[in-house]
């Protein structure tokens, strides 16, 4: 979820904020997530790797399924996060997916969630982790579609909705001027029959007034105010209104789709 951090990804995952950010998301998200694994009979004694793993609790989910007899390698541009689950089955490294050969081996899991929307060389980082894969093994990719709903608050219904709607509007035209590719989760299915997987199948998950919806949405701000304020997108004082407004647990806060996508080798 980091890879490409200070390069294109716009949120620094080195501030505290970071944490708060990866907890929210894994409670968004982490179901849906290992729903899809255990789909894939992802099980013991199998090799897993994890792309741009960002926080702890996706490697620590598939150490749990491939038990003692099995591996998950757990790698990211910065490994501030992740680099205190080195040990038994898991494996922690520092790497640029688009950039650094793929681990050799050959892993019955590649698993990457929102990750490749902030890759520019997204095309390379998928073809590396296809070669990455054994024969019979899964791909998995997890990303966020911003374009297909792109309000945070989708019942747009008062003054403070409106702001909220405005500030990630910003956010996102932050995101695309660093390379990010807000349409780029409904292209999944498609680029994984285009690298030649079988069985290709999609799906998609979109929470709506989840509690950790509110926690992500405050903590996003919290890092990217200075960006904002700096871009002209809001001042301090709206930025200060905005949370306050988030904190009161009123608003009906969203996330972008996420596409879930797999496919398999042959």
């Amino acid at each position: 979820m980091t890879e490409h951090a200070d390069q294109g990804y716009l949120l620094d995952n080195r501030q505290s904020e970071a944490g708060i950010r990866f907890g929210a998301l894994a409670e968004l998200f982490d179901p849906v997530t290992f729903r899809h694994v255990d789909r894939l009979g992802i099980g013991p004694g199998m090799r897993c790797w994890e792309v741009g793993a960002g926080g702890p609790s996706v490697p620590l989910g598939l150490a749990e399924r491939v038990g003692p007899g099995g591996a998950v390698l757990a790698t990211d541009i910065d490994v501030s996060w992740t680099e205190k689950l080195t040990g038994g089955v898991i494996e922690v490294r520092a790497h640029d997916v688009a950039a650094d050969p793929p681990p050799p081996g050959g892993f019955d899991l590649v698993h990457a969630r929102l990750v490749l929307v902030h890759v520019p060389d997204r095309a390379e980082a998928l073809r590396r982790m296809v070669q990455a894969l054994r024969p019979g093994g899964w791909l998995l990719l997890e990303d966020a579609d911003p374009a297909l709903q792109p309000l945070l608050c989708p019942d747009e219904s008062g003054p403070e909705q409106r702001l909220a709607n405005r500030l990630r509007s910003g956010f996102r035209t932050l995101m695309a001027g660093r390379g990010a590719d807000l349409g780029y989760g409904r292209t999944l299915p498609r680029v994984l029959r285009e690298a030649g997987l079988d069985e290709v199948q999609a799906d998609a998950y979109f929470p709506i007034t989840s509690p950790a919806c509110t926690v992500l949405e405050a903590a996003t701000v919290r890092q990217i105010r200075g960006r904002l304020v700096a871009a002209g997108i809001a001042t301090d004082e709206e930025v200060d209104q905005h949370l306050a407004n988030v904190a009161t647990g009123t608003l009906d806060l969203a996330t972008a789709p996420l596409i879930s996508a797999w496919g398999r080798r042959r």
